[in-house]
């Protein structure tokens, strides 16, 4: 099984004729994943070749067509879309993802990183009215090996397996996909370090809990603010299920912003050691660097 994100996903890519767009939408394809559609008004009514030759994953499949609507309404109308990964610049990002809610999409994925804090504020608020899932924004997107890839995760680090994962890190991600690669992932989901994001560590460990195929999770997070802290409180009232942390930043200089916006350590708020402290209360054992973390999920799933 899956969270957020399954093969029968059917997705729209806005800003896929974008650079970005299209080298990732490539890859998406080339993952199995049932890219629908994209997005551009100025483009609307063409269609995109994408060559998937020499791609991991594309197996036998030489290249697909994309159609291109001008706007997401029309691209749910016409193919039933379900999943929107947003590609656009940040100036553009805020009227994307309201589009999105607007037009009744479940799941939208922002990888734009540089969105301006109050149009995160602002979409997010909105799409949780609408009923519209968030990840991101400035983050990977996530991954059901085997099945369906929206966003920029290598396709191929892993396939399927017992583990869940959830990071605030793009890199740290990919890193113990790679490292625990021999186990296979349920999802990964990158949710993102700027200071708002749509989907939490919350939320993602109450879908690991409620996952039959998922039997351990792995979370990842990193310096500044207190969603690490308010997820041991939630480990500790509602997970069942045995969680392995790591902690980005235990050597960053205090008051110093570390590459995501969010990451930023304000006295004795925010830092590596009372998040690890605070995972560790709750029976959450904690790397302290990606490789010991990937030691202790071994350790656990090899007993």
């Amino acid at each position: 099984m899956a969270i957020f994100l399954t093969k029968e996903s059917r997705v729209l890519v806005q800003g896929m004729t974008g650079a970005e767009g299209m080298k990732h939408t490539r890859r998406m394809l080339a993952a199995g994943t049932q890219v629908v559609g994209g997005v551009n008004p100025r483009k609307a009514g063409r269609a995109i070749d994408f060559d998937l030759s020499g791609l991991s994953g594309a197996g036998e499949s030489a290249g697909a067509t994309v159609p291109v609507f001008g706007t997401v309404r029309e691209g749910i109308d016409a193919t039933g879309a379900d999943v929107s990964v947003v590609f656009v610049p940040p100036a553009f990002c805020k009227a994307a993802v309201t589009e999105a809610a607007d037009a009744g999409i479940g799941l939208v994925v922002v990888i734009t990183e540089g969105v301006p804090v109050h149009d995160a504020v602002a979409f997010q608020s909105h799409a949780r009215r609408r009923g519209t899932r968030v990840v991101g924004p400035n983050c990977p997107g996530l991954i059901t090996p085997g099945q369906s890839n929206a966003g920029i995760v290598p396709a191929d680090i892993t396939g399927p397996g017992p583990i869940g994962l959830v990071s605030k890190s793009g890199t740290l991600t990919y890193q113990l996909m790679y490292e625990l690669s021999e186990f296979g992932f349920t999802s990964a989901v990158g949710i993102g370090g700027d200071p708002v994001i749509g989907t939490s560590h919350i939320d993602c460990l109450e879908a690991f809990e409620d996952d039959p195929d998922t039997e351990l999770v792995v979370l990842i997070g990193e310096i500044g603010g207190d969603a690490e802290e308010r997820a041991a409180e939630y480990i500790r009232d509602h997970v069942t299920k045995p969680v392995v942390g790591y902690i980005a930043g235990f050597t960053a200089p205090e008051g110093k912003t570390m590459g995501h916006a969010g990451a930023i350590v304000s006295g004795s708020s925010g830092t590596a050691r009372a998040k690890q402290q605070a995972l560790e209360a709750v029976g959450v054992r904690v790397g302290s660097t990606p490789t010991e973390t990937a030691r202790l999920v071994r350790a656990h799933l090899t007993r």
